[in-house]
Formats: structure tokens, C-alpha cells, sequence
């Protein structure tokens, strides 16, 4: 069964760091590319950061140079590090995966970003 489940939200600061886990089970984490997504309370979901099964990466705007995705293919895990958070990335995040051309989401993590 194909699983997804997000950890390491939490509160923070302006200006400080929080690294999201996304633990991957039921499908070849290295077959497929995998997406940050995030929703604010009262907005649409928006994509975030998405690593490609080799490696590549891609960021949305808002993000480029204070998050950075990885993965680590041995123990099926993706990261998002977060640095510089602000006040506006306050939100849940997920992770996606599309697998046989239907996406599958996980449980979210919430994230607040406030003094």
C-alpha cells in the first residue's frame, strides 16, 4: 500500500530553519519525482519544491534560495530544509508523489512561522 507520511513541522520564528520529512513506502521512491506542496489557511495548495528520481530539482519563486529538497533513495525519504522562514510560509505542507498517473498525498505537516 502506497503511504506517505509527513514530519518535522512545528513552530519557529521569523528568520529560523525547520527540516520537513516525507517517509515514502509501497512504491520505488527512485522511480518517481516527489512534490512539496503547501495550503494556507483560507488559500489554494501551491507547489513548493519537487526532486525528480535523479536527483534534479525545481523551485517555486518564493522559495529559491531559503528551501532546499533532497533525497535519500536508501532509507525512502525526502527533505525539504527550510531556512529564513517567513511569516507567509506559515502553512500545512505536503508531500505528492503521482504514481500510475494518479496522485497520492500525504497527511500534511503544519508549519507557523511567528514571534
Amino acid at each position: 500500500q502506497l503511504q506517505l507520511v509527513e514530519s518535522g513541522g512545528g513552530l519557529v520564528q521569523p528568520g529560523g530553519s525547520l527540516r520537513l520529512s516525507c517517509a515514502a513506502s509501497g512504491f520505488r521512491l527512485d522511480y518517481y519525482a516527489i512534490g512539496w506542496f503547501r495550503q494556507a489557511p483560507g488559500k489554494e495548495r501551491e507547489g513548493v519544491a519537487s526532486i525528480t528520481g535523479s536527483g534534479s530539482t525545481n523551485y517555486a519563486d518564493f522559495v529559491k534560495g531559503r528551501f532546499t529538497i533532497s533525497r535519500d533513495n536508501v532509507r525512502w525519504r525526502v527533505f525539504l530544509q527550510m531556512n529564513n522562514l517567513k511569516p507567509e510560509d506559515t502553512a500545512t505542507y505536503y508531500c505528492n508523489v503521482r504514481y500510475r498517473g494518479l496522485p497520492y498525498w500525504g497527511q500534511g505537516t503544519e508549519v507557523t512561522v511567528s514571534s
